[in-house]
Parts: structure tokens; C-alpha cells; sequence
């Protein structure tokens, strides 16, 4: 097993930059497998998502898309699949960003829940409630 980093995983999906998308191809398709994965960090997942949607301008379902593939494709060992899987759901439907509904499937799978927000996007998840004075 290898571990990847974000801009690998950007790199092949954008193809922005031709030398590094080519390596990034190269490695992805023709050195990867079921038997030799690449590790995949919940972090990277996050800034994957976070990069494609503001420095590449991609749009939710775009994003959701390109979300969908890493988690099914079993050349990726993402850590902790299971959350990582419920929280793409969850962003797939809701409107909260992919960070935060992996926040709130983290927390939940410790236990702690709901998890307190400011944010009123996050805050629509069932996992969330907005912290105001009246819910102290």
C-alpha cells in the first residue's frame, strides 16, 4: 500500500497540468490495485472536495461525482469508508459542505451528538443544531 496526497487525486481528475496529470494517471490507472491500493486520509478527502469546488469552480454535482468515484473505486483504501461513505451521502443530499457532514458523522460515530454549529447550512443535517441562547 502507498499513500496519495490531494493534488495527486486533483491532478488526474482536473488534468490541468499536463506532466502532472500524466504522472498522476500513469500511477492511478496503471499502478494501482485492488491487491496494491493507495491509502486515502479523511483530510484528503475534505481538501479534495474543497479544491475542486474553489479553485477549479466545479459545482456540487460535479464534485459529488468526482466524491462518488474515489470512495467506490477499489484501487483507494479511504480511511474509515464507512463514515467517509455516510458523509458523501449526506453532502450528496443536503446542502452543507463535505467537511462538515464528515465532521458531524465523526462525532456521531463517537457518540456526541448533536454537534453545535453557527454555520445555518450545516445546521439543516439533523446531525447539526445551530447554537443559539436558547438551546444552552
Amino acid at each position: 500500500m502507498v499513500g496519495i496526497d490531494t493534488n495527486v487525486l486533483v491532478r488526474h481528475v482536473v488534468q490541468d497540468d499536463e506532466r502532472q496529470a500524466a504522472l498522476a494517471s500513469e500511477l492511478i490507472e496503471n499502478h494501482l490495485s485492488a491487491e496494491h491500493h493507495a491509502h486515502i486520509p479523511l483530510i484528503v478527502l475534505c481538501e479534495f472536495v474543497w479544491v475542486l469546488g474553489t479553485a477549479y469552480g466545479y459545482s456540487r454535482q460535479q464534485i459529488s461525482l468526482a466524491l462518488r468515484q474515489l470512495l467506490v473505486t477499489d484501487c483507494f483504501a479511504v480511511e474509515r469508508h464507512d463514515l467517509a461513505w455516510t458523509a458523501y451521502r449526506d453532502y450528496h443530499v443536503g446542502s452543507a459542505d463535505y467537511a462538515d457532514c464528515l465532521i458531524a458523522q465523526i462525532n456521531s460515530d463517537r457518540g456526541a451528538s448533536p454537534t453545535f454549529t453557527f454555520d445555518r447550512k450545516a445546521a439543516k443535517n439533523s446531525k447539526f443544531l445551530l447554537l443559539t441562547e436558547k438551546n444552552l
